[in-house]
């Protein structure tokens, strides 16, 4: 919901408290042209006179040309243009913003219905002028060795982008920028890491969204129905907004596998299902959030004894998050709870800072505490550890903390995950590659009384401010007993 509407004064209202009889449902509207003018005029500024292109991407085709899968755009050209127009360029030039789409074919209106024309996307986006994408060519051929540009993240932009500014431009190739690219990539990294408010906007609304779509599987959860029902509750939720899943939800019974995307199990009684979903808005402004359902509508003692351990894990790396901390001792203070509460039960011995140091909490939490989010669901991560690690840092080696994805110092405006998690993979506990460094400390009887326990993960969004952080998915319960009072509500 945009700013202005009856319930933004107040924050995220949790849904078992809203109503929507008789009015419309939240719908965000788009970004103003005064937002996209104010982020382009801040890119002028970081380029000087230096030309930058940057491309929408085009549709692909499912089968034949006519059945294409859902656009989305280049989340760079999202940022700056705000709209999701296939084909199309803008180009930063000389303290000026020229956008480039496809005129309408003749026969549009037949299958599409009318299009904007060229004065409608002006007025729309703000740019200064709007052209026909075959004029892009003879505009950027006087610039060719100067206009930067980015990777794409397909083949056939990629090569697109290559013919258009004379040189060979690589698809997923953030690892290889150099020279006016490079610096285009860091300007764009600078602008995109602090949110300003018409973004902030846009991801409120997508977590309100969101909000609704996990009470909705939440409802949709009894035992005896497949994943398949409540991922359909969910999905659908965020389509009844007029928004889109930000990635594949994850919805499962096999909440240790960290990416599932089957959903043909049927639920059974006593099991926990993991929900990971998040609903995207038009603009591509992103949500991602993780909760835990016990089918039964109660957790056992023992799920609820794994389960209050990631919580406090959750609850501790959100009180670090500050301006001026590292994410990576965010991340550490996850693994740090983790440990203590696996001690606290009994799994582990010994004392926390040497389980800790030999990496106990990699056994049960082999991931990294977050990442970014804004524009995608891991935001910027098409220019890689260039954009989540700032410049001298680099991952780590050990296995667990390897696959953090952020390593910079906080800063007011910047939004991230917050996911700890524990898992009971096999093929780790089984591998002494992974448990020898603590095999004398691990007591393995103690861990199969946690049986029950697959996977569980607890994820919320949170704003970094200038006095901590906000928790913007406040409004989904996640107390063990708030979530059971939240699924018979």
């Amino acid at each position: 919901m945009p700013p202005g509407r009856e319930s933004r004064g107040a924050g995220l209202v949790p849904p078992r408290t809203r109503r929507y009889i008789g009015v419309v449902p939240p719908w965000t509207d788009p970004t103003p042209a005064a937002a996209l003018v104010a982020r382009r005029q801040r890119l002028l500024a970081a380029l000087g006179d230096a030309p930058a292109l940057i491309v929408a991407g085009r549709p692909r085709a499912r089968n034949y040309a006519a059945n294409v899968y859902p656009f989305r755009a280049e989340s760079h050209f999202l940022y700056l243009v705000g709209r999701a127009l296939p084909r199309a360029a803008l180009l930063i030039d000389r303290g000026r913003s020229l956008l480039f789409v496809e005129p309408p074919a003749s026969d549009d209106p037949l299958w599409h219905g009318e299009i904007p024309g060229f004065d409608a996307i002006r007025a729309d986006t703000g740019v200064d002028d709007v052209l026909s994408l075959e004029r892009l060519g003879d505009v950027v051929g006087a610039r060719w060795p100067e206009v930067a540009t980015l990777p794409a993240n397909d083949e056939v932009t990629a090569a697109w982008q290559s013919r258009t500014v004379g040189r060979e431009i690589l698809a997923r190739s953030a690892a290889k920028l150099d020279g006016a690219d490079a610096k285009l990539a860091d300007a764009m990294i600078a602008l995109r890491l602090a949110h300003d408010a018409a973004a902030l906007a846009q991801m409120r609304g997508a977590i309100e969204v969101t909000t609704l779509a996990h009470q909705a599987g939440a409802r949709a959860l009894r035992p005896g129905v497949r994943e398949a029902a409540v991922h359909a509750a969910i999905d659908g939720t965020f389509l009844a907004h007029g928004m889109s899943p930000a990635y594949g939800s994850i919805v499962t019974v096999n909440g240790e596998v960290l990416h599932n995307d089957a959903h043909h199990n049927v639920v059974r009684d006593g099991d926990l299902l993991l929900v990971d979903a998040g609903a995207e808005t038009a603009e591509g402004w992103a949500s991602d959030v993780t909760r835990v359902f016990p089918a039964s509508g109660r957790f056992s003692a023992t799920q609820r004894a794994i389960y209050d351990v990631v919580l406090a894990a959750n609850r501790a790396a959100i009180a670090k998050v500050a301006p001026g901390v590292r994410y990576r001792d965010v991340h550490l203070e996850a693994g740090r709870t983790i440990v203590r509460g696996l001690r606290d039960l009994g799994v582990l011995r010994g004392e926390v800072d040497g389980l800790v140091e030999r990496g106990a909490y990699t056994v049960f939490f082999p991931h990294g505490v977050g990442h970014l989010l804004g524009l995608d669901v891991h935001d910027m991560e098409d220019l890689g550890d260039r954009a989540g690690y700032a410049p001298g840092r680099t991952r780590a080696t050990r296995f667990g903390d390897a696959y953090l994805r952020l390593d910079r110092d906080l800063a007011p405006g910047m939004a991230v995950t917050i996911e700890p998690g524990f898992y009971q993979v096999p093929a780790i506990l089984r591998d002494a590659t992974y448990t020898a460094a603590i095999e004398g400390d691990l007591d393995r009887g103690a861990l199969a009384r946690f049986g029950d326990v697959r996977g569980i993960r607890l994820e919320d969004d949170v704003l970094v401010t200038a006095a901590g952080a906000e928790v913007l998915t406040r409004a989904i319960p996640i107390d063990a007993a708030e979530v059971e009072a939240w699924m018979r509500a």
